[in-house]
Formats: C-alpha cells, sequence, structure tokens
C-alpha cells in the first residue's frame, strides 16, 4: 500500500499552505554548494530522502515547517554528509534569528520582506501611535499610497479603483516606488507629498526669516529644500536702513543650518538643504571654504554656481568679475585658476562644495518665461524655480532584466503606470505654502528616474566602467525619456497641458499639449532603494559584502545576491570567502574567484573617477532635470583628480557635480574595516540601516 502523499504544511504564522517538494531541493542544493561542491546528484539524492521520510513520518499530514526541517537535517546526517547538515542547519540558524529580529520590531511582515527593509519601514514610514508603535504594515502603507494618489483620477471622470489596484501593485513587487514624503504622508493629516522644494532667500532680514520659516514646515513635513544664497549683499556692504554693516550670505546660511537642527524633520528624518552662491558674488572665496570646520553647516550640501563666462575665463586662464548683487556693480575680480584650486581642494578636503552648471540648466529651463533658476534640490537632481515643488519615483531596472535583456515592453509599462501617478500626486499633494502651491500646479513638474541600475548591468553581464555600459545607459534613459514625454502629452490630450505651458519651450518646439512641463530625474534613491532591495539610483555597488547595522545591537553579513549565486553556481562559494570579501568590500585581489567575474563585480572604490562621470553624462543626455550621481574616490586620490572630474563633468555636458573622497568627512554612514564606526573600530566593511550607495557621507544621505 502506498504512503498518502503530503498536500500541505503549516505555516509558522498557523495557517496552511501548498507542500512544495522544490522547496526542499533547493534549500538542500545550497547547503551542497555552501561546502564547496556542486554536485547535482549528491543534492538530488539527498532532497529526495528527505522527501521520502517526510511522507513516511507524516502520511497524508499536514507538518510544520519546523517538522519539515527536522526532517531534512536528520536525512542529510542519515546521508553521510554531516558538512552538508552542517551547512543547513546554519542556514536554518540566520534565517531564525531574522525572523526573532523581525518579531523585536513588532512589525508585521505582511509582504516577506528583508529585515532591513522593515526596519527602515519601521523608523520612517509606517504610521504610528502615541507610544512610537507601528499601527500599519507594509501592505497596508502601500494601499495607504495607492488609493490616496488613485483618488484624483476620480476628478477627471476616470476609474480611481483600477488605478489603486495598479499602483499598489507596482509598489509592493518593487518596480516602482515614489519619493520619501509620498510614502510618509499620502491619506494622513500632514499631506504633503513632494521631496524637493527650492525656496527664495531675498536681501532683507523679513525675507531671510519668511525662508527660514517656510523651510522649517517643510522639513517637518519630510521634504528638503535649496536655496540660492546670491542676492545676498557681501560681508562688509552697507545697510542703508541701519547705517550698519552686512554679515554676508555665509553667516546667514548658518543660521538657516541652526533651524534646520531644531526641526529634526518630526523625527523622521534629519533636515536637508542645499546652499548655492554664484561664483561672481564677492564673497564667494568665503562660501568655498565654508566647511573646512567640522559640523558647519551639517544640514547643507553646498555648491558654487558657476557660469559659461567662469568656464571659459578657466580655460584661457582669465579673470572671474566679482558682482555686488545689491546694485549690480563690479566690485573686482579674481583669476579663475585659483578659484577653481580652491574648489577642488575644499572638496578634497571636505565633500563640499560641488558644482552646478548654472547656464546650462537654464539653456533648457522648461518655462523661461517665468524667469531663471538659480539653485537646486539637497542632492542636486533638481533645479527648480522660485517657490517651485517636484514629485520623483524610481523604476527599478534590475528587475526588468530577463534573460540577460531588457524587457522593453514591460519598462514602458512601467514608465505609463509612473507618469500617470507622478502626475496625480501634484492633485493630491496637501502644499505647504500657496506660494507653492501656485507655481507647482503652474508647471507640474515630475521626475522619473531610476535604480537598481548596476545589478542590472550585472545582470546582462555588462562590466560598469566600460563603454557597453555607457551606451546601455544611454539607451536605457533614452527610452524612458521619450516613452515618458509621449505618456505626458497623452495626458494631456483628457486632461489638458500645465497651466504655464503658453511660452514654455514645449510650445516653442511645437508640442500641441504637454501635462508635464519635465518628466524625468535621476535621484539617489537612498532609502527607498533599500525597501526595493535595490542598488541606489545609477551608482555602481559600494560593496560585494558586508556587515549592515540593521537594528540597533543587531548587525547582519549582506552578500550581492547576483555573486552569491554566481559563487554558488561556479563552485568558489563558501561562507569563510564571503566573510573575507566582507573586510574589503571589493573582490578585485581576490584570486581564487575568476578573473571574469572579479571584472564583472566592480564596487565604486574600484572604478577610475572619469568613469563615474561619463556614465553621470551619458544618463544627463536623455533626463530633462538633473542626474545625481557620487563621484566616488579612494582615500588617496589626489586634489588633481577632484579638479579633472569637475572639469570633465562640465565638458561632458552634466549639469552639476558632487565628488566624495572616502574619509574626507569625520562621521559616514559606510566605514572600511579597520576604521571607526560608531565609536568601535569595525573588523569589516560597515554600512548604516539605511545606506544604500553612492555618497556614504551623512550629509549625503538624504
Amino acid at each position: 500500500m502506498s504512503t498518502p502523499p503530503i498536500t500541505q504544511i503549516r505555516s509558522r504564522d498557523g495557517r496552511l499552505a501548498p507542500f512544495d517538494p522544490g522547496r526542499i531541493r533547493r534549500a538542500v542544493s545550497r547547503a551542497v554548494e555552501a561546502v564547496g561542491t556542486r554536485d547535482g546528484a549528491v543534492a538530488a539524492s539527498l532532497a529526495q530522502a528527505a522527501i521520502r521520510q517526510l511522507e513516511e513520518n507524516y502520511p497524508g499530514g499536514t507538518p510544520s515547517v519546523e517538522e519539515i526541517q527536522d526532517v531534512v537535517e536528520d536525512a542529510l546526517i542519515a546521508g553521510g554528509q554531516p558538512q552538508v547538515a552542517k551547512a543547513y542547519i546554519s542556514y536554518r540558524r540566520r534565517h531564525a534569528d531574522i525572523r526573532a529580529a523581525k518579531r523585536f520590531l513588532g512589525v508585521t511582515d505582511d509582504l516577506k520582506l528583508p529585515l532591513n527593509s522593515l526596519n527602515v519601514l519601521k523608523k520612517r514610514y509606517l504610521i504610528k501611535d502615541d507610544e512610537g508603535r507601528p499601527v500599519e504594515t507594509p501592505g497596508e502603507l502601500f494601499r495607504r499610497v495607492a488609493r490616496h494618489v488613485a483618488a484624483a483620477d476620480a476628478d477627471y471622470g476616470d476609474d480611481a479603483g483600477a488605478s489603486e489596484e495598479i499602483f499598489y501593485q507596482v509598489m509592493t513587487s518593487g518596480e516602482f516606488i515614489p519619493n520619501s514624503p509620498t510614502l510618509m504622508n499620502a491619506g494622513t493629516e500632514l499631506g504633503l507629498l513632494s521631496a524637493c522644494f527650492v525656496l527664495p532667500v531675498p536681501d532683507s532680514i523679513p525675507g531671510i526669516f519668511d525662508a527660514i520659516k517656510h523651510m522649517a514646515i517643510i522639513h517637518q513635513a519630510g521634504g528638503g529644500t535649496g536655496f540660492s544664497f546670491s542676492h545676498l549683499r557681501p560681508k562688509g556692504d552697507r545697510v542703508g536702513s541701519t547705517k550698519g554693516i552686512a554679515s554676508g550670505p555665509v553667516s546667514f546660511i548658518g543660521v538657516f543650518d541652526a533651524g534646520t537642527e531644531v526641526v529634526k524633520q518630526g523625527g523622521r528624518r534629519r533636515g536637508a538643504n542645499m546652499g548655492v552662491l554664484s561664483v561672481h558674488h564677492p564673497d564667494i572665496l568665503e562660501f568655498i571654504s565654508a566647511k573646512q570646520r567640522e559640523g558647519f553647516l551639517a544640514n547643507f550640501n553646498i555648491s558654487v554656481a558657476a557660469s559659461d563666462v567662469f568656464m571659459q575665463a578657466l580655460r584661457e586662464d582669465g579673470e572671474s568679475q566679482l558682482v555686488n548683487p545689491r546694485n549690480g556693480r563690479v566690485t573686482g575680480s579674481l583669476r579663475a585658476r585659483p578659484v577653481m584650486e580652491a574648489i577642488a581642494s575644499n572638496a578634497w578636503r571636505t565633500g563640499d562644495p560641488g558644482m552646478i552648471f548654472i547656464d546650462r540648466i537654464n539653456a533648457v529651463n522648461p518655462t523661461p518665461q517665468l524667469g531663471p533658476m538659480e539653485t537646486t534640490n539637497p542632492c542636486g537632481e533638481q533645479p527648480l524655480l522660485p517657490f517651485e515643488s517636484c514629485n520623483l519615483g524610481s523604476i527599478d531596472l534590475a528587475r526588468l532584466v530577463r534573460k540577460g535583456e531588457m524587457d522593453w515592453q514591460r519598462l514602458g509599462e512601467l514608465v505609463d503606470i509612473a507618469v500617470h501617478f507622478l502626475d496625480n500626486v501634484i492633485d493630491a499633494n496637501r502644499f505647504p505654502l500657496d506660494e507653492i502651491a501656485q507655481m507647482t500646479r503652474g508647471n507640474r513638474k515630475i521626475g522619473l528616474g531610476v535604480m537598481g541600475f548596476a545589478v542590472a548591468l550585472i545582470r546582462m553581464g555588462i562590466r560598469y566602467d566600460s563603454d557597453e555600459a555607457l551606451a546601455r545607459g544611454e539607451e536605457i534613459m533614452r527610452f524612458i525619456q521619450e516613452r515618458a514625454v509621449a505618456r505626458s502629452a497623452q495626458i494631456a490630450g483628457r486632461r489638458g497641458s500645465f497651466p504655464n505651458f503658453k511660452g514654455s519651450r514645449w510650445e516653442q518646439q511645437g508640442y500641441a499639449a504637454m501635462r508635464n512641463s519635465t518628466v524625468t530625474t535621476v535621484a539617489p534613491t537612498g532609502t527607498i532603494s533599500v525597501i526595493a532591495g535595490a542598488s541606489s539610483g545609477i551608482e555602481p555597488l559600494f560593496a560585494i559584502s558586508f556587515v549592515r547595522d540593521v537594528m540597533e545591537g543587531t548587525h547582519l553579513m549582506e552578500t550581492n545576491a547576483e555573486f552569491e549565486q554566481v559563487a554558488r553556481e561556479r563552485g568558489f562559494y563558501s561562507d569563510d570567502l564571503m566573510m573575507r570579501i566582507a573586510r574589503v568590500g571589493s573582490v578585485r585581489d581576490f584570486e581564487e574567484i575568476p578573473a571574469d567575474v572579479r571584472n564583472l563585480f566592480r564596487t565604486a572604490l574600484d572604478i577610475e573617477p572619469r568613469w563615474h562621470v561619463r556614465m553621470q553624462a551619458a544618463f544627463q543626455k536623455y533626463v530633462d532635470n538633473a542626474v545625481s550621481k557620487t563621484i566616488n574616490l579612494p582615500r588617496d586620490a589626489g586634489i588633481d583628480q577632484v579638479r579633472e572630474a569637475f572639469i570633465l563633468a562640465y565638458d561632458l555636458g552634466c549639469k552639476g557635480i558632487t565628488v566624495f573622497r572616502y574619509g574626507s568627512k569625520e562621521q559616514q554612514v559606510l566605514y572600511l574595516a579597520g576604521e571607526m564606526a560608531g565609536g568601535e573600530t569595525t573588523e569589516h566593511v560597515r554600512a548604516s540601516a539605511e545606506f544604500a550607495g553612492g555618497c556614504p557621507a551623512v550629509d549625503c544621505e538624504f
């Protein structure tokens, strides 16, 4: 008489689920590979013995997950494979630790997310009660966002319910994630959904402190702000109303920084700002060196607004005029090359300033009739007009690679969905100021970008620092740009163009209608990459294997999933190897790893600066707004390399550039082995819970 088959199992939460023998086969296969062998016959034999024993122990019954795993352990030992059994037991223990940590978090994991994703969601995004306990699950968060954003469809006579389901599906799958404030505030009392804002700073005490007040309101809801301080009169200039002497823009930036420190963004994330000063301002040298003092302007990234005139003077070793913004008079001049040397030297020393190429930004200003843009959001990817905001979101490219090729059909579908979603966000938004509401609704800027690019390249077998990678980046972004423009024009056919369409560059180029004045932006993605389990933006991997501080007192080793899979398939995987890689992050010098694998899995510090810049430029060709990309340099890089990166970025058509030399800041969110992390020396590459790649400094984390 045959043994009745097992058809169901009991999950850890008590629910019944179908019995899948394939899961046992895969688990045993991983355990076999973990001890350094790829003997498929052994793995198949051991798995079959375990399944047979399970059916004998529970004929027609419903064993629990733990009971199944116990039987598998026994079968591996009985099969004469103690090392395989040890690897399997180790796997069980690791996952038991993760489940225990999830329980400790107090978050119901209804989407089966990684521990670190849950931790970040709890810390930043999930709605909490008065005691700080989460009152929603990750799935409920995405449902809240989908419902709130889709509701805008009803205003146009469209099916909000259908859109809600589509929006929910692309977010829970990780294919598309909107910017953080949308996740935090959709469907809540705050209701502020935009990430990026620019506020004007006029040359008056009332105007300056109005800007600080408005900044505080935006930061409290999780937004970031950009400011141009170029209109403030220089240090030592006269103040007509009081017959006093002006203290200059750098002193006032310090006041904005102090205000940011007080607000702390409601405990969700720290305040983040961009401070910009024109290269022609008389106080430009003081501004360039402002962050030499550790901790000063800790809540600001700063950038020099470099004009084409300045860049030309740099080439010719000429002079750059200094102009008092109070009266427009030329007050003197500086040789351009020493100014550039000061920029490069300070960026080498402190990570600041960056540069924005302001004339290039305004050459493609979509609404020139409204005036020039003078600054960007905190990470530099979003130039905006005064009182303008923008809504961002990113598609995970890695999820769209099928059998080594991009799934263009699905990518196109996601672009259509994302443009619809982001356009709805403008209608669903609750703006903090009437001026912001008016400007944002007038231009309806959105910024669709990407994340997971580095992993997508790996899945396509393409080395990051290669001409093929540059070409693929251009191809992908061109497709997204053209599809997003087409979708925006299609929506405009039903809902109308953005109100400031008349006189815009879209009208000048012959478009009959356009819903959004911009459609694409490449943002750094940050914590939304962590939620999606994706690499950050268009950044390369920052480490192959490392230790992450997932929660206080809990550190887990992470290994890039693609690398681990290749290591297992090629037969060189071992826990010891992963631990040794975690001490350095890179696999460049591990000769036991095949050369083609080392060549493919390049990390940020393996890549020469010029390739970082070239990748940023490749994407910028097909982006309406700008591209956030950190030009990572090793600790021993020289000032010459920083200067060359800045100039190359201008020559290749970038709108701005940020350079970060490892170790140039005292506080970081990524530490190499041997460095100090959280007051202790780390033995492995160590990253904070929220670090996803890119710039490893605390003030780049926004």
